[in-house]
């Protein structure tokens, strides 16, 4: 696998700063300092009848998943924000356990980047991983997220409190407020497009113990699977952390390993595909399938770009048909029955 080209370039400090440090100037829409649970406006958890139309006329439609957690399914993208073989189930499988977060809670300080924080059970299940196996650990939580109506919304159905306290009532403050700090955790929720505040998360050299990249599938959100924003995404990743996603898709498996990365196959949850965890070594990453390294050899490979991190998704994928339809690569299609042909044979 080829070395990590950037590695070199980004001064991984030992120091452990506070996020305070880290990002001096929060999100305007944010206090400076968080806001005492006492003076919150009511948990909405708490309201009388929870429910989906959100201020800006917004609708996220609830959606029960088979292991019981819920999701909403968002009409503007045509997609749910999680598998419906179970929400909370993909969070640990897909995300929490990749990482390897019962391990690396044994540290300290263990810093967490969750790209699209979205409804928050990512950052939930992490956080309930970590301080069941040390309730000492201090989380560093960086999370990103487009629109702030969406954690809201989760807390407004009362879905996080699923998991233990503390956790609900932080996650509730953070989606509030934006920022939370207390002995057990420091969290910062940043709005807005991921390819803007990833650079500053980048600037501030936040070197994240686990990256979840969470968006909407690459075909309906190809601006965050981008080479480019990976590329980004690897700068802010320790070099023992891991970096974990849902996503199998060749083309975002071929970025992270330009991007430096050396990838590995998580298990499949329900009968979705496997996903993708990535690190800068080799030490216990799950190998690929002679198919899928099979896969990497295809068109399907052909990475999004997006040059400036500015680019309009139907840009993205105009530029990639066009680095396809031109590419020496084998067709995927073509390598799709050749492969069951050679399976039968």
């Amino acid at each position: 696998m080829p070395t990590n080209p950037i590695a070199n370039l980004v001064n991984r400090s030992n120091a452990l700063p506070t996020l305070h440090e880290l990002f001096p100037v929060p999100c305007s829409l944010f206090p400076l300092t968080p806001t005492p649970y006492s003076l919150l406006p009511t948990p909405y958890s708490l309201l009388p009848t929870p429910y989906s139309l959100m201020p800006d006329k917004k609708v996220f439609t609830p959606e029960m998943t088979a292991d019981g957690s819920f999701t909403f399914f968002c009409s503007e993208i045509g997609e749910s924000y999680h598998s419906r073989q179970g929400a909370i189930e993909e969070a640990q499988l897909k995300f929490v356990k990749p990482c390897q977060l019962a391990e690396k809670a044994q540290q300290p300080v263990l810093r967490l980047l969750d790209i699209c924080y979205g409804l928050g059970y990512n950052s939930a299940a992490a956080l309930a991983e970590i301080w069941t196996h040390n309730p000492h650990c201090h989380v560093q939580l960086v999370a990103l997220e487009l629109d702030s109506t969406v954690p809201q919304a989760a807390i407004a159905q009362g879905w996080l409190n699923h998991f233990a306290n503390p956790i609900p009532q932080l996650l509730e403050a953070l989606a509030t407020t934006g920022l939370v700090e207390t002995q057990q955790l420091q969290a910062q929720l940043y709005l807005g497009d991921a390819r803007e505040t990833i650079q500053q998360v980048q600037q501030a050299n936040f070197q994240a113990d686990a990256i979840f990249l969470d968006p909407f599938s690459p075909p309906n959100c190809p601006q965050l699977w981008t080479l480019e924003f990976i590329q980004h995404l690897a700068q802010c990743c320790s070099d023992t952390g891991r970096l974990a996603t849902y996503s199998c898709a060749a083309a975002v498996r071929i970025a992270l390993i330009t991007a430096g990365f050396t990838i590995g196959s998580t298990i499949e949850v329900g009968n979705r595909q496997p996903g993708t965890v990535a690190s800068f070594t080799e030490a216990d990453l799950p190998s690929l399938s002679i198919r899928e390294q099979e896969h990497l050899q295809t068109r399907a490979a052909v990475p999004y770009r997006d040059p400036n991190l500015s680019d309009s998704a139907s840009d993205i994928l105009h530029r990639r048909r066009h680095e396809q339809q031109n590419s020496l690569l084998e067709a995927t299609s073509h390598w799709k029955k050749r492969w069951l042909r050679e399976q039968r044979e």
